[in-house]
């Protein structure tokens, strides 16, 4: 088997770390890391970090020079990296919704296209995430932004005249720390909400829980392994028995989805209150 060329955005925790650690065993991986506390995990030969943070926009060019600068050819580029941005619609400040589809969609996007070049005949895999299918509650522009996502990359797929394949990969709950970074980004909503504290408190103690118990990123790593490996791949993979029920909900009449939803919604809060 010949040694690969992957680019993975968010490669120092959760799904982008047990991603980076298992392709870079056997292939040359560059690995674009926020964190230069988190530098450590990314040292190996097979392994080249790059800085990139996409709620920096300035920080995306350069991230893409230094790729171009080390190979002339990227077999699979995995986009991982991202952020929740939480709370009630109306709380919520129009920068921090701007800088949820900064992060989550036009730095995946710009980065793509200044590697583009170098794509040909490869493999675009996005993490995206079941919130695609439809509405969360107090995570709308997270959900939003893996909509929207999936919308752009799927017009590229259609579009590209270099045969360059687009995958979504849609989890469930996995089990790693976007859960509670999105609780320390989002506190100043969450700790101020005014009329939602019981709702706050629920999405606490739901982040908590799904930090703890939810699947593996391993669970997930397996799938974009399969999908990057595959002859024919899907557009889109499902991880997990709640993204599976979220794709089914999501072809249901929307008034009847949102009836469900604020029912479900209205029983968590008195379960966790």
């Amino acid at each position: 088997m010949r040694t690969k060329t992957y680019v993975i955005t968010g490669a120092t925790s959760g799904i982008g770390a047990a991603l980076t650690a298992k392709l870079a065993e056997n292939n040359v991986v560059f690995a674009g890391y926020r964190n230069k506390e988190k530098l450590n995990g990314l040292v190996s030969g097979n392994i080249y970090p790059f800085y990139i943070d996409y709620s920096k926009p300035d920080t995306i060019k350069p991230a893409a020079e230094f790729i171009l600068s080390k190979t002339t050819k990227i077999d699979t580029l995995v986009n991982i990296a991202g952020c929740v941005v939480a709370g009630p619609v109306e709380k919520i400040e129009m920068s921090e919704i701007r800088r949820q589809f900064e992060v989550n969609v036009f730095g995946h996007l710009e980065f793509t296209k200044d590697l583009f070049d170098i794509l040909s005949g490869g493999r675009i895999i996005n993490v995206s995430s079941m919130a695609s299918y439809g509405i969360f509650p107090f995570i709308s522009p997270y959900c939003a932004s893996k909509r929207c996502l999936d919308m752009f990359f799927n017009s590229l797929l259609v579009e590209n005249k270099s045969d360059v394949r687009v995958i979504s990969i849609k989890p469930g709950v996995i089990s790693t720390p976007l859960w509670g970074k999105s609780v320390e980004e989002n506190e100043k909503y969450i700790n101020n909400c005014v009329g939602y504290e019981e709702e706050m408190r629920f999405l606490i103690n739901n982040a908590k829980k799904n930090e703890q118990k939810g699947l593996s990123a391993g669970e997930v790593v397996k799938v974009i392994l399969k999908a990057d490996r595959v002859k024919n791949p899907k557009l889109s993979y499902t991880v997990g028995k709640d993204a599976f029920a979220a794709g089914l909900v999501s072809k249901l009449p929307q008034a009847l989805v949102n009836k469900l939803i604020k029912a479900g919604l209205s029983y968590r809060i008195k379960k966790c209150n």
